[in-house]
């Protein structure tokens, strides 16, 4: 066999290994394995192995992911997820589909805090759903909401999945986190307006709640959620003005949210001890999955299917958008089967060289991938998200949550054709650090 052929069945396998719910890390560290010992043999096969796993966790750069993963669990375990729903309740939940508006707006407000889409869906869906029925807003709207809301987790930094996308692809992690702020805020006003749209052709899906606040509590509430606003505001205002590095901020955004957890008195031992064994856990599994991302990238290297795939591309005389359009559909149909994380390191060996050939900008394409992506989690038959908010809301059928996230879908496809017209949406905040 050629190595260009043993490559190409290498991702066939992989796939393969995927869907029978094999861990991704030990799936690509088996792939990889394996085809390096079929192209070169198992003395180059076994050195890779024996010496990769220290050179991917021992990068500096990889510090960055720990550090964030850290300070999202010290302040999701201060109960802050309850105050931030609070706070935008009581500015716009009086209005017809206030309520549905708010827990989208908390999704993307705590998403900055957790920068993962499972831990939003699951705090978000545990505090909102229980309010809503209280106020017979209809399951499918409610769990739609909580859905959407927290697919905007990959996208507001700080972003795991954007890390990770930079650690693969060699861009900027301080310019993909910063890239990420504007269309993950586009997107959630697109969500916002979908559901005034929605309420307002069928109102029974949002009954009107007639008390609202005063302006003294909503004043009260906004002060409950200022030390998450300053954290933010320094860790990732840091990365943009140039103060901090990517590692810095997420440095000073943890030891920041150990102490507001000390002095507010929200946070005992019991509780730190959560958060540590929580951030060691999604740390090893993320770096597991990074070792074997690595093995299996070397892997394709030797194999030259990259290289190849690119050279064919590079010859076809089409469009490049219509090149691209090709790739997101065929993410967003993976997506369907394959979990976001796993699909980030699975494509980005094959795909990466193919859009840089194509003259598209790396950080762009980066926010337009994990956004088609994203799609997947709200589609059958994975929808992880749709799965999360089934594991809290027990007594709501799934097909109901899977309808209810259509008109969302067809808001998220909206956002990324904006994206692909207006790619400066993207890039100009990056544009402005350097």
């Amino acid at each position: 066999m050629t190595p260009e052929l043993i490559g190409l069945l290498g991702i066939i396998g992989l796939i393969m290994l995927l869907l029978l719910k094999i861990p991704v890390g030990i799936a690509l560290i088996l792939i990889g394995l394996i085809g390096t010992t079929l192209i070169r043999g198992w003395d180059v096969a076994f050195a890779q192995l024996g010496r990769t796993p220290f050179d991917t966790a021992s990068s500096y750069s990889l510090s960055v992911i720990p550090l964030f993963i850290l300070m999202g669990m010290l302040l999701s375990y201060t109960g802050m997820g309850k105050d931030l729903y609070r706070a935008v309740d009581s500015w716009i939940g009086h209005l017809r589909g206030g309520l549905a508006m708010a827990t989208i707006g908390t999704a993307a407000v705590f998403s900055a805090i957790s920068g993962s889409l499972n831990a939003t869906t699951a705090t978000v869906s545990k505090i909102t759903l229980p309010e809503m029925k209280k106020y017979n807003y209809k399951p499918s709207l409610s769990t739609a909401c909580v859905a959407a809301g927290g697919t905007l987790g990959i996208l507001i930094p700080p972003s795991v999945i954007l890390i990770l996308y930079g650690i693969q692809t060699r861009e900027p992690i301080g310019e993909l986190l910063i890239a990420g702020i504007i269309p993950g805020m586009i997107q959630m006003i697109i969500f916002i307006l979908i559901v005034a749209l929605l309420v307002r052709k069928d109102p029974s899906l949002a009954p009107v709640r007639s008390e609202q606040g005063s302006t003294r509590e909503k004043l009260h509430t906004i002060k409950s959620i200022w030390p998450f606003l300053a954290l933010f505001l320094i860790s990732i205002g840091g990365i943009y003005v140039g103060v901090f590095t990517p590692t810095e901020a997420a440095g000073v955004g943890a030891m920041g949210a150990m102490l507001f957890s000390f002095l507010s008195r929200r946070l005992n031992w019991h509780k730190l001890k959560l958060a540590f064994n929580e951030s060691v856990k999604l740390t090893a599994y993320i770096f597991l999955i990074l070792i074997g991302a690595t093995l299996f990238s070397q892997f394709l290297t030797i194999s030259r299917l990259p290289v190849e795939l690119t050279s064919l591309v590079s010859h076809l005389e089409l469009n490049p958008y219509v090149i691209l359009i090709a790739i997101l559909l065929a993410l967003f149909l993976l997506g369907c089967f394959i979990e976001g994380l796993s699909l980030i390191v699975l494509t980005i060996p094959i795909i990466y060289p193919i859009i840089l050939e194509l003259g598209f900008n790396g950080v762009w394409f980066g926010i337009i991938m994990v956004m088609a992506i994203n799609i997947g989690s709200l589609t059958p038959p994975l929808g992880i998200s749709i799965f999360v908010i089934k594991g809290v809301a027990t007594d709501i059928p799934v097909q109901t949550i899977f309808k209810g996230a259509i008109p969302m879908i067809a808001g998220m496809i909206i956002c990324v054709l904006i994206l692909i017209v207006f790619p400066s949406i993207v890039t100009v905040l990056p544009s402005l650090m350097r």
